[in-house]
């Protein structure tokens, strides 16, 4: 039996300069070509093309982990300028009951003028007010990047 992978990208650009009242909060998130349809996974019979539940519920911890960041860094003033994660998840094959065991996130955020150590600060503080994550069983694992721009 093979392990089940399953990968999201996110992406968010604007700027928090302004404060939690004033930054958007749309982003993207890749599954594949078409991110409306769903079907199963590959695995259990569905179309490969497509996203299924397991991408979404990735995505949605990713989204999750990206909202509350954003929220924390307006709220302290740090001016994030670009957010991207590829996220991954695994659900190992023969695992009773079936479940996604692990999610690694790995943000690579750009910050302009803000101390590196203060956006880590607050990238695990989101992840500790991430209400998607802290729903889950799965281990979920944070590993940011951080580029600080003039």
């Amino acid at each position: 039996m093979t392990d089940h992978h399953y990968a999201t990208s996110l992406a968010w650009t604007g700027s928090t300069s302004s404060g939690y009242a004033a930054y958007g909060r749309a982003h993207d998130v890749r599954f594949s070509e078409d991110v409306l349809t769903l079907s199963a996974d590959e695995a259990f019979r569905g179309d490969p093309a497509l996203p299924n539940p397991e991408q979404l519920l990735l995505a949605a911890v990713s989204s999750c982990q990206l909202l509350s960041f954003l929220a924390l860094a307006a709220l302290e003033r740090v001016d994030v300028v670009s957010y991207r994660d590829d996220a991954a998840a695994v659900m190992p094959a023969g695992a009773e009951p079936m479940r996604i065991t692990r999610i690694d996130l790995a943000p690579r955020v750009q910050v302009r003028g803000a101390d590196r150590d203060e956006v880590v600060r607050l990238i695990h503080r989101a992840h500790d007010t991430c209400y998607v994550a802290n729903s889950l069983s799965a281990e979920v694992v944070v590993a940011p990047s951080i580029e600080v721009l003039p």
